[in-house]
């Protein structure tokens, strides 16, 4: 079952934007971070949540995507998020990066996917406009953009090519190739 979740996890990138997000199953995906293992236990990040469509607009002008997909500028407004997990780090308890972003963002799309919510966690974004629209004090710094909303792109996983490209791109009908690498690629030595 875990492994169906996770092959269902994708990073998505368009949504059914008429489908609203509801702060409920927003703090409910933040629960999952909360109970999720912190490095040391220090627990160093918060979050804002987002699900009104002014602030959703807000959020998403400062965001940029996919970046192998170089002439597409990113979901039309039909297509966008209807929520937002804005992860920070609190720099009064951690300064640099953690383990804990990716552990957490990751509780928070496993459990997205499992309530038939796709996701896309983002860290590229204009730091200081984004900082700015959202009144982040100088005690936080953002770390994770998670977009959230009801998926609405068809994601393919395949094995990547020899020549070793590991791109992701889309065939003339959207559909979205996202090539991995094999198994016995990633395994180094099985030592018995």
């Amino acid at each position: 079952m875990l492994k169906d979740i996770i092959k269902k996890n994708r990073s998505y990138r368009r949504f059914y934007g008429e489908k609203a997000i509801t702060m409920d199953q927003l703090r409910e995906l933040v629960d999952l971070a909360r109970m999720s293992p912190s490095m040391g236990n220090k627990q160093p990040l918060k979050y804002i949540l987002v699900c009104e469509p002014e602030v959703n607009a807000k959020v998403f002008e400062h965001l940029l995507w996919a970046g192998y997909l170089k002439e597409w500028p990113g979901p039309i407004p039909e297509e966008r998020p209807t929520g937002y997990v804005i992860m920070l780090r609190d720099k009064n308890i951690n300064k640099i990066p953690t383990p804990d972003e990716g552990i957490c963002g990751q509780s928070i799309l496993l459990g997205a996917t499992e309530q038939g919510l796709g996701g896309c966690m983002i860290a590229s974004f204009h730091k200081d406009k984004l900082t700015e629209a959202l009144q982040v004090s100088d005690d936080y710094d953002i770390a994770i953009v998670i977009a959230l909303g009801y998926p609405k792109e068809e994601v393919v996983l395949e094995t990547v090519k020899e020549d070793g490209d590991i791109k992701y791109w889309r065939d003339e009908n959207q559909v979205h190739h996202v090539p991995k690498r094999s198994l016995d690629e990633l395994i180094l030595k099985e030592i018995k």
